[in-house]
């Protein structure tokens, strides 16, 4: 399987990277530029309250996205990509030359109104941005593929903010500043011109200008998916989050670590680095697939390390520092605490815009993608309210990382209660990251769309999460519903919807009814036709009960073979020795689908196959 970094040499993603990094890479230039000469040298612009002003420029610069973003995704939906992405760019440069005047002549609102101008240009380059991806990606390139850009694009922050404030303090930065913007944007337009055509999605769509009602039109689509809407929240979460973080950096530097710019821009690279290593690790961690049960695992990092962060943070402001005080032991655990939120994060965000570019109507990308960046922008807006809230009722900064650090813990165990299918991922996930290694096999012939039977041997009580583990789509099983009064395993099989079976008629004609009702929505369905638990580890005889539940099947048939879990702590009988250490090698086979009511004699044999291969 090709690696995330060969998309570097292919046309259809290099140049919408390249604009991606420079979009991103000069918002922050022109961000971070602004916020340190209010926050280090405040008299060269204004007279008002340095922390208020830094507290509101990152909400001003965000404002468009709420304002705007829906017009924006209905713009995305009707054009053809490349040519609006050039169009933006063209916008970016005249932007940049308003910039360039504030700078020069050291005025304030020319680069207020620069600032909020290059938010529109954001809000514009959005939609576009996210819907892209799915065009020319395939499926088992999407995390990848998100991954870059999100590296790509935390990369682009930390250069943008490291030059933003190394120009805004030098002598002479004014001019040097206003280059620098300028040529960015000039770069920028020039690799938007190899951006490859993109289809509109829905090119006959009339846009309605009414910011208000489309605003309110895209929530209410976006809505209408309930995983998807539930996954627009966690981004806009995980924004907020961000948001309050990063906007209190400068601060924290100068009055709780009495640092001067140095330790600014030490604070940003690590966080940054953190984001840009979580987002490429995601490929690996989730094989390639759409793994959500790294937003679970991803979130736990970010209530840990923001609290550490709190806890690490020093109660007395020490001497004046330089960034290279931060690098002496003593300090080693602020950092990493740094490193890991950023890290954490990565592990949270790429999976979530998978999800919602996967599971989201394909002629409605765009304007779900509006609508996120509606949300993200009214969390953000959030985010800055609030903190100026708790500032007013006597919080410091270290406190403001803990609560929001906890808010955290409430807003995950929130989401996974109302969509359990992040939760069961998550220990799909963690199994076989810690207790096994999964080998798998041909896992791409679980169809990646569409109705289909998966049939399985059964040999141990977590057998449903290691094909969970394995499957790039939820799955609807059908288990004995002795099996949902074992604990624990119980309260999974209720949350993952699955079907309980017995050998009574009614029972049996309720499991027929919900199986039919699940392929006729295209949904996968999974069943152990052995009916509960093999009794010495080899592959036993097909119940009479559930075998006309195969023979009456209209979908594909797909035979899959677990391997090594005989004799484990989840089988019914436990081997001396067996598999009592962590990262126990177990597989999972997928054999070549079947034709519609494969017989139980065919289905059989193809399973016993795949066993014996293990």
């Amino acid at each position: 399987m090709s690696s995330q970094f060969q998309l570097m040499r292919e046309r259809r993603f290099l140049p919408f990277f390249g604009t991606t990094f420079l979009g991103a890479f000069n918002d922050n230039v022109l961000k971070t530029a602004l916020i340190t000469l209010v926050t280090f040298r405040s008299g060269q612009l204004t007279s008002m309250d340095p922390k208020a002003l830094a507290t509101l420029l990152p909400g001003l610069f965000i404002l468009p996205f709420f304002l705007f973003s829906a017009t924006s995704g209905q713009i995305a939906d009707k054009c053809e990509k490349s040519l609006l992405v050039r169009w933006v760019k063209l916008f970016e440069i005249a932007v940049m030359l308003l910039a360039a005047w504030g700078f020069l002549g050291n005025r304030l609102w020319p680069l207020v109104a620069a600032l909020v101008l290059m938010g529109l240009h954001s809000t514009l380059f959005g939609p576009v941005k996210y819907a892209y991806l799915p065009q020319h990606l395939r499926q088992n390139e999407l995390v990848g593929g998100n991954g870059m850009v999100e590296m790509g694009t935390f990369v682009a922050i930390l250069l943008g903010e490291v030059l933003g404030a190394a120009l805004a303090t030098m002598h002479g930065g004014g001019l040097a500043t206003a280059c620098t913007l300028m040529a960015i944007a000039l770069l920028g337009y020039g690799t938007s011109r190899g951006i490859p055509d993109s289809p509109a999605a829905d090119p006959g769509l009339k846009i309605s200008w009414n910011p208000v009602a489309e605003t309110w039109r895209n929530l209410r689509f976006a809505k209408g998916n309930r995983v998807v809407w539930l996954s627009l929240l966690g981004i806009s979460w995980f924004w907020f989050f961000g948001a309050t973080l990063l906007a209190q950096f400068p601060t924290f530097s100068k009055e709780i670590l009495s640092g001067d710019e140095s330790v600014f821009i030490l604070l940003l690279t690590v966080f940054s680095l953190g984001i840009g290593v979580g987002s490429l690790l995601c490929e690996k961690l989730s094989g390639h697939k759409v793994e959500i049960g790294l937003v679970p695992f991803g979130s736990l990092g970010l209530t840990l390390f923001g609290t550490d962060l709190f806890l690490a943070s020093p109660t007395a402001a020490p001497a004046r520092i330089h960034f290279t005080a931060l690098l002496l032991p003593g300090h080693w655990r602020l950092l990493a605490d740094i490193l890991c939120l950023g890290l954490f994060g990565g592990f949270y965000i790429v999976p979530l815009y998978a999800l919602i570019q996967t599971r989201s109507e394909k002629s409605h990308q765009s304007r779900i993608i509006a609508a996120n960046n509606i949300l993200n922008a009214l969390f953000m807006v959030a985010s800055a309210v609030i903190s100026m809230l708790l500032f007013k009722l006597g919080l410091s900064i270290p406190q403001l990382f803990l609560a929001a650090a906890l808010f955290n813990a409430v807003v995950a165990v929130y989401i996974m209660l109302l969509v359990p299918e992040f939760l069961v991922r998550f220990l799909s996930w963690m199994l076989v990251h810690t207790v096994y290694r999964l080998h798998q096999e041909h896992t791409d012939r679980i169809p990646e769309a569409g109705a289909a039977l998966l049939v399985s041997n059964h040999v141990s009580h977590v057998d449903v999460l290691v094909i969970l583990a394995a499957s790039p789509r939820p799955i609807r099983f059908v288990l004995d519903q002795r099996f949902f009064r074992v604990p624990l395993l119980g309260f999974i099989l209720r949350r993952i919807k699955a079907i309980p079976v017995s050998a009574d008629p009614r029972a049996l004609a309720l499991a027929r009814r919900e199986i039919d009702l699940t392929f006729a929505e295209g949904d996968l369905v999974a069943i152990f036709p052995e009916g509960g638990l093999t009794e010495d580890g080899e592959l036993g005889e097909f119940q009479d009960t559930l075998a006309p539940l195969l023979a009456e099947s209209r979908v594909p048939t797909v035979p899959l073979g677990l391997g090594g879990l005989w004799g484990s702590r989840f089988s019914r009988k436990r081997a001396p020795g067996a598999l009592g250490a962590l990262q126990a090698r177990i597989s999972l086979r997928v054999g070549a689908p079947l034709g519609p009511g494969a017989g139980p004699e065919q289905l059989r044999d193809a399973i016993q196959a795949l066993r014996r291969a293990s």
